[in-house]
């Protein structure tokens, strides 16, 4: 009689932390449309209002408060190719974060593990959008000396004049690999409709995050403003390119290497769970998924392999 009373309090009390959390999300995620309702509004009142202000100053005006973040995301999500706006981006790692605290409430009846689970789930966008930033990093580095000496003979080609021109002239050829054609095209395509060009090759350093696509930029930069020949420089880079080519192998190996380690810890959770579930299925059941104590335990695991997937994030970016 006791335990089946205790166990109906048990009941009762998930039920109510389930519900909490779901009216939670509900309320937040009704008072943030409303907020970005009420920002979208006040954007379009001001732009009628200011009818001469440019659409590029209407923008920074609605982001003041959060422009840092604003442009660093904004950044690399065109850097990575997703196209997807920043406020949508952060609707949906907020909603994942109410998720999190819903789903929390409702498996580990736990505030730590509500907490957690949130945590990791917010963040998961993000670490997503580095990772396939990264990849596509990886790739382009590959092809990067392959694509300056192409953009190096259109330049020529062209009279060392008109940087645009020789853009177009080196995208129409489609002679570069898919990721690198894709990062050049949109190169051309940001400068030929964007006007702020500092910008433009900044996303583009970063879609590569290789020192020679700084310094690559940096040459069109001075090209694009001053109007200077860069054949020389160009030429210089180059040759410096190629004297470190075995340097940029050896440092693929080394982030295959971290890449690798990344998707160890899955793999022995996922090996030990199968032989536990093995020998002993109801018993590993029963531990492991209505017990909230080993939900909490598998909650714990998951929550360290992602903190070992983000320190490998970090590690292949300090390597870039």
């Amino acid at each position: 009689m006791a335990s089946w009373l205790a166990r109906g309090r048990c009941d009762m009390l998930t039920a109510g932390l389930a519900a909490a959390g779901c009216l939670l999300f509900v309320l937040v995620f009704a008072a943030l449309r409303a907020l970005f309702a009420l920002a979208e509004d006040r954007h379009s009142r001001r732009r009628r209002l200011g009818q001469g202000e440019s659409e590029e100053a209407a923008k920074e005006v609605r982001i003041a408060w959060l422009k840092p973040l604003y442009a660093h995301l904004e950044d690399v999500l065109s850097a990575s190719g997703w196209r997807m706006k920043p406020s949508a981006f952060w609707s949906l790692a907020l909603c994942l974060g109410l998720a999190g605290l819903a789903c929390g409430a409702l498996l580990f009846q736990s505030l730590r593990s509500m907490a957690l689970l949130a945590a990791m789930l917010a963040a998961m966008p993000y670490s997503f959008l580095r990772m396939s930033l990264i990849n596509r990093q990886l790739s382009a580095r590959l092809n990067f000396l392959p694509a300056a000496e192409l953009f190096y003979q259109c330049y020529l080609v062209n009279g060392s004049r008109h940087v645009r021109t020789a853009l177009h002239r080196m995208v129409e050829e489609r002679q570069l690999p898919g990721e690198t054609q894709a990062i050049f095209e949109q190169l051309y395509r940001q400068l030929s409709i964007h006007h702020d060009d500092e910008r433009t090759l900044r996303r583009f350093a970063l879609s590569i995050g290789h020192l020679w696509a700084d310094y690559f930029s940096s040459l069109l930069g001075v090209a694009l403003s001053e109007g200077n020949n860069i054949a020389d420089n160009l030429r210089e880079l180059i040759d410096d390119m190629r004297k470190a080519r075995m340097d940029d192998h050896a440092e693929r190996h080394r982030l295959l290497e971290i890449r690798l380690a990344n998707f160890t810890p899955v793999f022995f959770l996922g090996l030990f769970l199968a032989i536990n579930f093995r020998l002993n299925a109801e018993a590993s059941s029963l531990y492991y998924l209505s017990d909230p104590g080993g939900r909490s335990m598998l909650l714990n695991a998951l929550v360290l392999i992602f903190g070992s997937f983000l320190m490998g994030l970090y590690l292949s970016r300090r390597r870039m």
